[in-house]
């Protein structure tokens, strides 16, 4: 098993920055694919972000490219989202997830096995 923990999600004016943090813990050595999901009030988990562990790949969102960074600490088994010029609709519940993906970052919710708690981000104008 993997576990997750989100951190830094807090209440922020809109075109400011937030960085959030995951870290995992247990079987981190079965994993090889850590992303970012976000699900808002009576809308559906997207997906934001992914890395690859070994760097060899990362994924944004349509939405969130040029704004948003998602960066790795391998040594530490943190996966970090660097959120810049938040806009009030990036208000959501976001999610970090794992799993092992043999170099693939699948944009289904359904392909992640381990999931955080989740932190919430709230942006308002």
């Amino acid at each position: 098993q993997v576990q997750l923990v989100e951190s830094g999600g807090r209440l922020v004016q809109a075109g400011g920055s937030l960085r959030l943090s995951c870290v995992a813990s247990g079987r981190t050595w079965s994993i090889d694919a850590m992303v970012w999901f976000r699900q808002a009030p009576g809308k559906k988990r997207e997906f934001v972000a992914g890395a690859l562990w070994n760097g060899s790949s990362t994924k944004y969102a349509d939405s969130v490219k040029g704004r948003f960074t998602i960066s790795r600490d391998n040594a530490k088994n943190m996966v970090y989202l660097q959120m810049n010029n938040l806009k009030p609709e990036d208000t959501a519940i976001y999610y970090c997830a794992a799993d092992k993906r043999c170099g693939e970052l699948p944009l289904a919710a359904s392909g992640y096995s381990y999931w955080g708690q989740g932190t919430q981000v709230t942006v308002f104008s």
